[in-house]
């Protein structure tokens, strides 16, 4: 993986919302507007909770039937050691690659408190997870596609490759940012410039609300402001 980003980079990404972000990265031209982002299949199980950056800690799991060796996930230690190789702080993705994904959870009570000690601050899958007000008292962020009371035949396939969760392709290391919308995928060449566009297009679209909500609003000063900011105003 790249080198972390810069000291304040991840803290400042934090204070910024995923849907700002992503009208951000369009404006840089690096990827297609339909890439780089959750999809409707996931969603977000403590809207509450704020904003998180950090970088991809992958894995893929079964959960439907028995593993080939051992019983369940804690027989592979192996992984909380490699979580400890990317650098902090950590969000989780674990692609459950059953037919019918979320027959059983990864992540519950226990497991969420042992990630939450390995640094992680988030957790996203396409599958499901339990044991809910237990992993929102951890502190640790949920975008998942399900919820289910069981851990199934849980078991963990591999870890550290490239995964694809909810249309997000995602390599370990990469740079995410997850909150009540979903999560982003943040490309490290453009990420030091993102808070800046973030800045700007707030302050353009605070401009335009503020003429909507204005008693002497008319659509001819909404079409000239727009107009203005016709190539940078978020869509």
């Amino acid at each position: 993986m790249d080198d972390p980003a810069p000291p304040g980079l991840l803290d400042a990404l934090q204070q910024l919302d995923t849907c700002s972000v992503a009208n951000a990265i369009e404006t840089f031209d690096v990827r297609l507007r339909n890439e780089g982002f959750t999809d409707g299949s996931v969603h977000c199980l403590f809207p509450e909770l704020p904003a998180v950056a950090g970088y991809a800690v992958t894995a893929r799991i079964r959960t439907s039937t028995p593993p080939p060796v051992g019983h369940v996930y804690y027989d592979r230690t192996d992984w909380w050691s490699y979580i400890a190789t990317v650098p902090a702080p950590r969000l989780v993705v674990v692609q459950d690659i059953d037919d019918r994904p979320g027959h059983g959870a990864f992540l519950g009570e226990v497991h969420a408190n042992i990630l939450r000690a390995l640094g992680c601050a988030a957790y996203l899958t396409n599958g499901a997870v339990r044991d809910l007000p237990a992993v929102r008292q951890a502190g640790l962020q949920v975008i998942a596609g399900s919820t289910i009371v069981s851990h199934g035949f849980t078991h963990m396939l591999d870890f550290g490759g490239p995964v694809t969760v909810a249309g997000l392709p995602v390599a370990s290391g990469a740079l995410l940012l997850a909150d009540r919308h979903g999560v982003i995928s943040i490309p490290e060449t453009i990420a030091a410039g993102v808070p800046s566009v973030v800045a700007d297009m707030r302050a353009r679209e605070r401009r335009i609300i503020e003429l909507c909500r204005a008693p002497d609003f008319s659509l001819e000063r909404l079409r000239s402001v727009i107009e203005g900011y016709r190539g940078g105003a978020n869509r």
